[in-house]
């Protein structure tokens, strides 16, 4: 199971994919000022997937034909 399906065509554009990573990133640095460690090691995790899903293992392949 994928959290986040790259060969969605939302995901194409580069500045979206950046996009996804950096809010992930704001909220880990917001839960990180606000002291709630639960939540921080979540957002953590999710902005390091997201980063390597999205931007590090990212291949730009057509989207299959339906």
């Amino acid at each position: 199971m994928k959290i986040i399906d790259p060969r969605h065509p939302f995901y194409r554009p580069l500045w979206r994919r950046i996009a996804v990573v950096a809010v992930c990133g704001a909220w880990f640095a917001a839960e990180a000022l606000w002291g709630d460690p639960l939540f921080m090691v979540i957002m953590g995790a999710l902005t390091l997937y997201t980063g390597w899903v999205l931007l590090i293992a990212w291949t730009d392949e057509a989207p299959p034909a339906d």
